[in-house]
């Protein structure tokens, strides 16, 4: 059983790629994002319309490496390929690209990505707690703010923050609410669906009506629920996936498990929970809250990462979490490093089943990769 939405969802693919072109014909600044620790309020205070700009598929790698040593996270070379080929119609139509320093790898890529297109770089502190941190990462987020006003020759109130940041709360809680769908057991949306849904959506240029067609499928959702309709049975083995953020096109272990009879029933990455579980204080001011609430996103670039530890046991009781499966891309050394520290914090206080994955966006090791995943998911059951 399948929600009927989807196929709106899906539609979007095509629906996206002309209304972002129909934007800018009209006069609309669009904003390239690449990081969860963009501000996509500051954009949308801008008048400007956020798009996520991530590589995801392995199509434009190959160009990329003409550039890029071959052993380098497949994220970073497939953004990179998209921009060198012109392949991407929402790199095409980004006026700005929003850039960050979360590993050395896209550092040293957004020097030759800045040859395309004008770039903001937010630099990072290393670490999230403390005054000098916030200190200083709330300078960041005041120069992109100033970058934006010059650039799009507009003046950024207060008032405007706080309007974007209502619209950005509601879009965070919109899909919180419809990933806690799938806490119910069994889940009435799979893994894929999902991250079809969480995907597609991020490159709606229209957010109200993005967030509208959240909220229907979330009623859809209720609908099944209450007639008793799932893709899966109780005895489903639910699966966290953690790790690196993944999407159509980098989606091979999501697939997998779920043909192998499992259900992803939750993400941890940057994609999907990580990105809804937090909200912008609209008591505070307001700048001042956007930057306290990006800084919190609990990522391996930041040393010590306690966020994200505690962020995944949270979601291992809430999400009814029969395994985890760590999911890092290769030559990702953050996420890769801190992947024994994950386990070892999770199994500090539950036993619970535990698979780290190190993969690339190809189909070259999808049997070694089935074999693996269908012996975690014998495990369980």
């Amino acid at each position: 059983m399948r929600p009927k939405l989807m196929k709106e969802f899906e539609a979007l693919r095509e629906k996206n790629v002309m209304d972002i072109k129909k934007a800018k014909m009209e006069g609309k600044r669009v904003v390239g994002m690449y990081c969860l620790y963009s501000p996509a309020e500051i954009a949308v205070a801008a008048g400007a319309i956020p798009v996520t700009l991530c590589g995801t598929r392995q199509d434009p790698i190959t160009a990329a490496e003409k550039v890029l040593p071959r052993n380098l996270c497949p994220l970073i070379k497939s953004s990179y390929g998209f921009a060198a080929t012109d392949t991407c119609p929402y790199f095409h139509f980004a006026d700005l690209l929003i850039a960050e320093t979360t590993c050395d790898g896209k550092k040293k890529m957004y020097e030759l990505l800045a040859e395309f297109k004008p770039m903001q770089i937010l630099q990072l502190p290393q670490k999230q707690d403390g005054v000098e941190a916030a200190d200083y990462w709330y300078t960041e987020v005041k120069k992109l703010k100033n970058r934006l006003e010059a650039e799009f020759a507009v003046t950024i109130t207060d008032d405007d923050l706080r309007a974007a940041i209502n619209l950005l709360n509601d879009e965070r809680r919109s899909l919180k609410e419809l990933q806690d769908m799938c806490q119910l057991k069994p889940s009435p949306i799979s893994g894929m669906d999902l991250l079809t849904v969480l995907f597609l959506r991020g490159f709606c240029s229209d957010k109200r009506e993005a967030i509208s067609m959240v909220d229907n499928l979330i009623l859809e959702l209720k609908d099944m629920v209450s007639h008793g309709l799932s893709p899966f049975t109780e005895k489903t083995p639910r699966i966290l996936l953690a790790g690196v953020p993944v999407g159509l096109g980098s989606h091979k272990v999501i697939q997998i498990v779920e043909d192998c009879g499992g259900n992803v029933v939750c993400f941890e990455s940057c994609g999907a929970y990580k990105a809804a579980f937090d909200q912008v204080d609209v008591e505070k001011e307001p700048l001042q809250a956007i930057a306290e609430k990006y800084l919190r996103t609990p990522c391996s670039c930041m040393s010590p990462n306690q966020g994200r530890f505690e962020l995944v046991v949270r979601m291992i009781d809430e999400f009814k979490i029969d395994g985890v499966i760590d999911l890092t891309w290769q030559a990702c050394h953050t996420y890769n490093v801190e992947s024994f520290s994950l386990k070892k914090y999770i199994q500090a206080g539950k036993q619970m089943p535990f698979l780290q994955i190190e993969t690339d966006y190809s189909e070259s090791d999808v049997e070694q990769l089935k074999v693996r995943i269908e012996a975690f998911l014998e495990m369980i059951r």
